[in-house]
């Protein structure tokens, strides 16, 4: 893969990352994804996460690269999140996102993110989704 095809990979992977609904044509079947808050996940819990994650931010939170390193069949990117919760809080967060390709497909994530954010603000929201409260 080129380096133009990586980007274009990295950059499907965050536009469906805001809807919730990452086309599975890019992932790997193996695709593992792992964050500093939730360690590893393999690809259908990671989708179920994001599905979750969409519904909590309305489907508001939006991904910015900022910064995109491509080595290789590896990725490395900079990147801002924002949007408005279903509580009304706006959410901002920075994170630094590792993707790996093999066979022209994301085969793994690695994201580490500031983890206050996730505390304060996110989980305490699936908390509430998960026992039927908002």
């Amino acid at each position: 893969m080129t380096t133009h095809d990586i980007r274009a990979l990295v950059d499907a992977f965050f536009s469906g990352l805001t809807l919730g609904e990452i086309d599975s044509d890019i992932l790997a079947s193996e695709m593992t994804f792992w964050s500093v808050n939730s360690g590893v996940s393999e690809r259908e819990r990671f989708l179920q996460g994001i599905k979750v994650l969409a519904t909590i931010a309305s489907k508001s939170l939006c991904y910015t690269v900022d910064a995109l390193i491509v080595d290789g069949q590896r990725a490395a990117a900079e990147v801002s999140s924002s949007g408005t919760l279903i509580n009304g809080e706006h959410l901002q967060n920075k994170h630094a996102f590792i993707f790996t390709v093999t066979d022209g497909k994301i085969s793994a994530v690695v994201e580490f993110m500031n983890q206050r954010v996730v505390e304060e603000k996110i989980m305490p929201l699936m908390m509430a989704l998960s026992t039927g409260k908002k």
